[in-house]
């Protein structure tokens, strides 16, 4: 079981738990198209975003499986929301999670998403033993890709046209890392 003091801080942000004051920064990027292209669901209008901002308000710890963990990405110097990050334990018997992320792409290029699941991966492994995460991704999404393997992860599948994703047949990508993998890139 997994229930974190919040914020958790990392060297330039702060994790926390969503709230209803955060809609309006939620809304900017959900309702982008190029946010959403590589994901399952639409651009959201504003009853989707305020739909996704009560799941998110209510995952806050990690009980048993198939629980996520979705937090608010905020800079702490700005006190700015520039996206949301989640681990989801897939399994407690198995040991297994996933590692995932959403940024508004205004504030890409600058670390935010790898530093931010570089602390879901700490708090999967460290705290919540974790055995094995992954990372799931559409393939074209390269920059995703990109901050899997900043974090260490190792692509270990490319299924072809696994899923059929608004109305497309879709490739997916998996890279994974294992606990004992951690330890060679846990945060110093």
């Amino acid at each position: 079981m997994l229930i974190p003091d919040y914020p958790i801080r990392t060297e330039r942000l702060d994790l926390r738990p969503f709230d209803e004051g955060d809609f309006a920064a939620l809304h900017a990027y959900q309702s982008r198209a190029d946010v959403a292209r590589y994901l399952y669901w639409e651009p959201h209008d504003e009853q989707a975003t305020r739909e996704a901002l009560a799941r998110k308000c209510r995952r806050t710890a990690l009980r048993n499986s198939g629980d996520v963990l979705n937090l608010a990405v905020v800079v702490r110097e700005t006190g700015q929301l520039v996206g949301d990050v989640l681990l989801f334990w897939v399994s407690v018997e198995h040991r297994q999670g996933e590692v995932g992320y959403v940024f508004h792409p205004d504030h890409g290029g600058r670390g935010y998403a790898t530093e931010a699941a570089r602390m879901m991966m700490e708090m999967g492994f460290d705290l919540l033993g974790l055995h094995r995460i992954v990372g799931r991704l559409d393939a074209r999404n390269t920059a995703s890709a990109r901050v899997l393997e900043r974090l260490g992860m190792r692509r270990e599948a490319h299924m072809r046209e696994n899923e059929l994703v608004k109305g497309e047949w879709t490739d997916e990508v998996v890279y994974a890392m294992l606990a004992a993998e951690w330890e060679s890139h846990r945060p110093s």
